[in-house]
């Protein structure tokens, strides 16, 4: 099966001559349908550029981009089909009640208007604004304005969701409640591609990722994936009530760890910790901690520092050129 979404050798260049300035450059990355893929970089990267592409606003400098079989070049009236963009800012409609607003995008996209009343409900209860149906756009919080763009986004059905920033300027709670509509919006068969420089929300929810820096992609898949390959080595600390020479030799006898180390000093009760590097994997450790407890070794801790998402994009972009 054909990836969902195909960026194909994408180049955009922005001035002329001794001024041009490569914003995209040859970008290939592929998106499989029913992915959340979190598109990560930093501002100046190049990720509103590629969005922007995608979505037909945009022409690339070469390259090319398909979208549920359509090119952006050639066929940009079907890429608009099947998809719905929501830009990084609302935009100015802010005379309008939310209803009217998503009722002029529904005229927009030809929409009958018995149909639109119907759809117009259930997408406000979807994004949980039904309550403020009838208040005008202007009297919305932005985490509000965010949700309700989202609503827009699927007054046509789309196939696939493309988010610039869809979580930037907003606030714990309304960074969450985007983040659970767009876990919700896959769950109902959306393919979601949203560019971020928030890391945490990659972690939280994406299945696939893309980092780009300085308009070149530095890596890309799974994070799991990216996460053993990226950072490799995770530093694990145990703590046993006695026998720490015993479990210090059963560690040392154990593929994957490379160095154990016994700190100085005890900690609280007389408990003694060992600390290791570990370059292993989850069901590795597991049955490292399961041959700890069959000796019969008194394990009171056992921790390990996480590969968070803020390690992995690091290391992937270490030692660019901007």
């Amino acid at each position: 099966m054909a990836p969902i979404i195909e960026i194909i050798n994408l180049s955009k260049a922005y001035g002329r001559s001794a001024a041009r300035r490569l914003a995209v450059d040859r970008l290939d990355l592929s998106v499989e349908e029913g992915d959340i893929f979190g598109f990560v970089g930093p501002n100046g990267a190049g990720k509103t550029s590629t969005i922007r592409i995608m979505a037909t606003l945009l022409q690339a400098t070469s390259g090319d981009i398909r979208v549920a079989g359509h090119s952006v070049s050639k066929n940009p009236r079907g890429v608009r089909k099947a998809i719905g963009y929501m830009p990084d800012f609302f935009g100015v409609y802010n005379d309008m009640t939310v209803w009217e607003y998503l009722d002029f995008f529904g005229a927009c996209y030809k929409i009958p208007p018995a149909t639109r009343a119907a759809l117009i409900d259930d997408l406000l209860e979807l994004v949980d604004l039904t309550h403020r149906r009838d208040d005008m756009v202007d009297g919305l919080s932005r985490g509000m304005k965010q949700r309700l763009s989202l609503a827009r986004t699927l007054v046509h059905d789309p196939q696939v969701l493309i988010l610039d920033e869809p979580a930037s300027g907003l606030d714990p709670r309304a960074r969450i409640e985007i983040r659970t509509l767009m876990v919700e919006l896959a769950q109902m068969g959306k393919t979601i591609f949203f560019s971020t420089h928030i890391l945490a929300d990659v972690a939280e929810i994406c299945t696939r990722v893309g980092i780009i820096e300085a308009g070149r992609l530095v890596a890309s898949g799974p994070l799991e994936e990216l996460q053993q390959h990226l950072v490799p080595h995770r530093r694990i600390q145990i703590t046993v009530l006695d026998q720490v020479e015993k479990a210090r030799d059963l560690l040392q006898a154990t593929p994957g760890v490379l160095t154990v180390e016994t700190p100085p000093g005890q900690i609280n009760g007389g408990h003694q910790r060992l600390e290791f590097e570990f370059a292993g994997d989850d069901p590795t450790l597991s049955a490292l901690l399961s041959k700890l407890v069959e000796e019969s070794i008194p394990v009171v801790h056992f921790s390990g520092d996480s590969r968070d998402m803020e390690e992995v994009f690091m290391r992937a972009t270490k030692g660019l050129v901007t």
